[in-house]
């Protein structure tokens, strides 16, 4: 309890979010900026979820787990952004103890179930390729469907017990956390009680949440690549990467942009470039991970330019009716 000691013992119901500065001249900016891309992810990742949902060639386990994965992403950036925007476009950055544990929370349970849901699709692509003839008898609807659920139960769970550890920390050294978002770490360094038992726990939870998934990740990836390798045509090792560079790509900048925040950093670290990092792992990625797989897969390709074509037949078809029809009544 010495860290209580000295400190201001008044307990705060409130924090003080301050983001990005408080310069009048920039709100506007910023907030035209993330509403931008808020509106872009949003439509990107349930382009993909219509997608798949609408394309018989897409049901498949692969597209089954990247549907979830948009649906994921929608959850993820939906947990910040509006809060965000609210205080830019207000002026408001307060924000309850509670509210800010729930932000936690939810962030939390997205980002350990997105850990999770990454390793199940690189097993995808492991079956895939390294055990073809087996892929339709292990990678079942059913095995799809358990591999999902699963991954929320337990990042759930796993962040079950980070809160109710959480939940009887005392805040009452300052009201401000200098984030756009309520992040643990932050939330733990403004705590007037001894965090050393929150801290364990957070880090153990944290390594069984992050790192098991990027170890299994990473094992899966490295036994892909030694099956494409020992392909002997080039043509049928490109053929065999095309099929997983998609994920590959996005695999790498989820864990590289969150290695870089929460690994890397010192206490050295500007806080600005920190903070930059969170954005491009918090709000960038879910926007860019649609674009990364319409742009690399070549059936999602090919079924947004199908599905375009049927939008503009559609189109033509409706306005050649009305034509028709005024035609008539003339």
């Amino acid at each position: 309890m010495e860290k209580a000691e000295g400190r201001n013992q008044t307990i705060i119901s409130e924090f003080i979010l301050l983001g990005f500065g408080d310069g009048p001249e920039l709100q506007p900016l910023l907030f035209l900026l993330f509403l931008l891309i808020y509106v872009a992810t949003m439509g990107g990742n349930l382009l993909i979820i219509g997608l798949v949902v609408a394309d018989l060639h897409l049901h498949t386990p692969m597209y089954f787990l990247l549907g979830n994965l948009s649906f994921l992403e929608i959850c993820y950036t939906s947990a910040i952004l509006p809060r965000l925007l609210a205080s830019l476009l207000t002026g408001d950055r307060a924000v309850s103890v509670k509210g800010c544990i729930v932000q936690s929370y939810l962030f939390g349970i997205i980002s350990a179930a997105e850990c999770l849901l990454l390793t199940a699709m690189s097993y995808d692509r492991y079956v895939a390729i390294c055990h073809p003839l087996r892929y339709s008898a292990l990678m079942t609807s059913r095995v799809c469907g358990q591999l999902v659920v699963w991954s929320w139960i337990s990042s759930f769970l796993l962040c079950t017990i980070v809160n109710i550890f959480f939940f009887h920390l005392q805040f009452c050294d300052s009201k401000e956390i200098d984030h756009f978002f309520c992040d643990i770490l932050p939330m733990i360094k403004v705590a007037c009680v001894d965090t050393q038992t929150v801290q364990l726990v957070t880090f153990i939870i944290s390594a069984i949440g992050t790192l098991v998934p990027f170890l299994l990740t990473l094992t899966s990836y490295i036994c892909i690549i030694t099956t494409i390798l020992r392909i002997p045509s080039r043509t049928g090792r490109q053929k065999a990467f095309s099929t997983c560079s998609s994920h590959l790509t996005v695999v790498t900048i989820y864990y590289g942009t969150l290695i870089a925040v929460y690994v890397v950093p010192t206490a050295n670290t500007p806080k600005v470039l920190h903070k930059i990092l969170s954005v491009f792992y918090t709000v960038l990625n879910p926007m860019i991970n649609p674009v990364i797989y319409c742009l690399r897969n070549k059936e999602v390709h090919q079924s947004l330019r199908k599905t375009i074509l049927k939008v503009i037949a559609f189109r033509n078809r409706y306005r050649n009716q009305k034509i028709e029809l005024k035609s008539i009544t003339k």
